[in-house]
């Protein structure tokens, strides 16, 4: 089968990401074998391609964010059946029995799997994963509209909840990519008013068209204070910012798998009044099911650029450079909804 897999981590000018023939995998224990119609590109399959993330092992293949049909099932398995559409998101696998798992509490997992980092990703014709672990998706998503839903979607909503936005609150966005414009349409639906912060302007426009109340830079201070906040730039400097931003007593949540160093925070202006700053890790299976549930029954349209599966290093380099409004979409089969 074709796959994109990480060669040498490095800046995508260097072209870190490898095309070629790898064995078609076969399903384990509790695994399927999906047929990929498309994979979303993310900015934490960035990360590893540059080597923010060290690859866990060598020729690892990207993408978490697959959507594709169940060509054949391993043993002990039952959930899906052959021709099945499924989601194949960024957590893999559990141990199940770490007091993290007993608890409730998988996405702390002292030993979990991550697709597209332990296991190869959808960055390929065919993938495997755990069963237990896959997503069926709603019919009213196209294969497109539903890949970014499978890790920015799923994370943008978890983050939305470590943000702790009172009902009818003022949430603030920092980055407006493939994540941020999900959760904005989230909490907008939810009554929320939303400010968001980017440099790009073509993301400006597009938080805009989806009912921001306010845009502006990156460092921009917002015409209110905000009840909560998300920063989803990758972007350190920007946590002091968005802490100052910040009403008393609120929360802000960073979304992203890797920050570069925050700076020092100032007590007086930044932290105090029970202001509180909050990480975001993964996200658990019932997160991903009650974020599938709500996107079915709301009005989100996901915002995406499709590229040929050829093209991933192109993609990858695109969204490097913030040339990408929305996800980015890779269309790994022709004739992918």
């Amino acid at each position: 089968m074709q796959a994109w897999w990480v060669g040498k981590p490095g800046s995508t000018s260097t072209h870190p990401l490898e095309q070629g023939t790898k064995r078609v995998p076969k399903p384990g224990e509790g695994d399927i074998l999906v047929r990929v119609h498309v994979c979303g590109v993310c900015r934490t399959d960035l990360h590893l391609a540059e080597g923010d993330l060290p690859p866990h092992h060598p020729r690892v293949v990207p993408g978490h964010e697959a959507v594709g049909s169940v060509v054949e099932s391993g043993p002990g398995t039952g959930r899906f059946e052959t021709g099945d559409r499924v989601g194949v998101a960024w957590l893999g696998g559990t141990c199940g029995v770490c007091h993290y798992c007993r608890r409730g509490a998988e996405n702390l997992c002292s030993n979990p799997t991550f697709t597209g980092w332990d296991r190869d990703g959808g960055f390929a014709e065919l993938m495997t994963v755990r069963e237990e672990f896959a997503y069926g998706i709603p019919a009213r998503f196209s294969d497109e509209e539903a890949a970014p839903l499978l890790c920015s979607g799923i994370i943008g909503f978890r983050a939305l909840k470590r943000a702790s936005l009172p009902p009818g609150g003022r949430l603030g966005i920092y980055g407006f990519g493939g994540s941020a414009h999900l959760t904005a349409q989230i909490a907008i639906y939810s009554g929320a008013s939303v400010y968001v912060m980017t440099r790009s302007e073509e993301a400006q426009v597009l938080a805009l068209s989806l009912g921001a109340e306010y845009v502006g830079g990156a460092f921009d201070v917002p015409p209110v204070k905000l009840d909560s906040a998300i920063l989803f730039a990758p972007v350190g400097d920007l946590v002091p910012v968005a802490m100052r931003a910040l009403d008393r007593g609120g929360t802000l949540a960073v979304a992203g798998i890797h920050l570069s160093d925050i700076p020092p925070i100032n007590y007086a202006d930044e932290l105090f009044y029970e202001k509180q700053v909050r990480s975001v890790t993964a996200n658990t299976r019932a997160d991903g099911a009650e974020l599938l549930a709500l996107a079915a029954d709301m009005p989100l349209i996901p915002t995406t650029t499709s590229y040929p599966f050829t093209a991933a290093d192109q993609a990858l380099d695109d969204l490097a450079n913030d040339r990408i409004t929305g996800a980015a979409v890779l269309k790994v089969h022709e004739g992918a909804a």
